[in-house]
């Protein structure tokens, strides 16, 4: 990726022509093997069986669209966050689009904090995943106690043994706990933000039990308990107590790539809405000639463009290395609550059909309220942006 510098301030704000050549080629893949493909799958679908995305992921990798945020040095193609949000909010565009991007075709990126690993972790963990002959692991941060606050709320204990952590508590709201080989767990190895460290634990670790979790949305997430769960000594990531500085540099940027998903669903849904109006007939004229059903339309078209931009200025200012804590949770909070707004419209211009799973509609209304929640609640973005306000 060429050097980024800040936007001039006249004209309009425009992605660079690499980004641009990206997101069509994001677009034509969408449209000539996921769209396609996910029309086979019952409408709650939550994943590929390996059967359908082993095949997809190889034509996804053959464009060059595979490791698309692993850093260059590590064997990916080292796409900035701008790019990473641009490649998201593309392939949300599905019915999956809010937990399978792309139905999972974009995969081979291991966890953020395996960059710091060894580098016999780096072989045995982080470059299977790269190389797609593992399945994608999960991160446990979250708690029965609460997991807005990680530094207060992380109470699962690790308490070194010999050559082995003993981990006894619980995890919870952990997406694909249940379908990976090992996943990233934080446990507490001491007094406050500098006692949490990050361990890999991998699937058959003896004392750890994996329940699913059914809620609103078609893809569940799961509670991990541990009972004397013994993991070796290897699997600590780095030093003890790194591991909340290891998870909040994830967070943040998360919270800016987390905005795309939801942004791009709603464009589709809107873009489904407006050609819905035209074509339906109603009191002698078409839906889309009533004022009312055109404020619903300019609102949420308003509204998505303001989304947008406040996430390609998040992702912009992150590559360019500034601190984005406040403007990756305006971009979460505001894309987020948008989506869902925009998608709940476009359901009442549909009317009935909105809510049959005949369109994906009431999934995606489902799916993005969930999204109002995850990494971290709307609420909490709030807290956030005001602190910045009044400090």
């Amino acid at each position: 990726m060429s050097t980024l510098t800040e936007p001039a301030l006249t004209g309009a704000w425009e992605l660079p022509d690499e980004l641009v050549a990206l997101r069509d080629t994001v677009r034509r893949f969408m449209q000539a093997e996921v769209h396609p493909l996910e029309a086979t799958l019952p409408h709650d679908a939550a994943g590929l069986p390996r059967d359908l995305l082993l095949p997809l992921q190889a034509k996804a990798r053959n464009l060059g669209l595979w490791a698309l945020q692993t850093p260059e040095e590590y064997g990916g193609a080292g796409l900035s966050v701008l790019g990473q949000a641009v490649v998201l909010e593309e392939a949300s565009r599905c019915r999956m689009g809010a937990f399978f991007p792309a139905l999972g075709a974009f995969g081979g990126n291991p966890p953020v904090v395996l960059y710091g690993a060894s580098k016999e972790q780096w072989a045995r963990f982080g470059q299977p995943v790269l190389d797609g002959t593992t399945t994608k692991p999960y991160t446990a941060i979250s708690e029965p106690t609460g997991g807005s606050d990680p530094a207060r709320a992380i109470q699962l204990k690790a308490v070194r043994d010999g050559d082995h952590f003993v981990l006894n508590g619980a995890k919870m709201w952990t997406s694909h706990a249940a379908d990976a080989d090992f996943g990233i767990v934080y446990a507490r190895t001491g007094e406050g933000r500098d006692g949490i460290s990050a361990f890999i634990v991998e699937k058959d670790t003896p004392g750890l039990t994996i329940n699913r979790i059914d809620v609103m949305a078609s893809f569940s997430p799961y509670e991990l308990h541990f009972d004397e769960a013994r993991v070796p000594v290897a699997n600590l990531i780095g030093e003890e107590g790194q591991g909340f500085g290891q998870a909040s540099s994830t967070l943040v940027t998360g919270r800016i790539l987390y905005a795309a998903g939801p942004i791009g669903i709603a464009q589709r849904a809107l873009e489904m809405a407006c050609s819905w109006a035209k074509d339906r007939e109603v009191f002698g004229g078409r839906l889309a000639d009533k004022q009312g059903i055109q404020w619903m339309l300019v609102d949420s078209e308003v509204e998505l463009r303001a989304a947008r931009l406040l996430m390609y200025q998040a992702a912009w200012n992150a590559d360019l290395g500034k601190d984005v804590r406040v403007d990756a949770s305006v971009a979460k909070m505001y894309g987020t609550e948008a989506a869902f707004r925009v998608v709940d419209r476009c359901i009442q211009i549909h009317g009935a059909l909105g809510l049959a799973d005949e369109l994906p509609l009431e999934r995606w209304f489902r799916d993005l309220r969930v999204k109002r929640l995850g990494e971290g609640a709307t609420e909490v973005q709030r807290v956030v942006i005001a602190r910045d306000l009044l400090k």
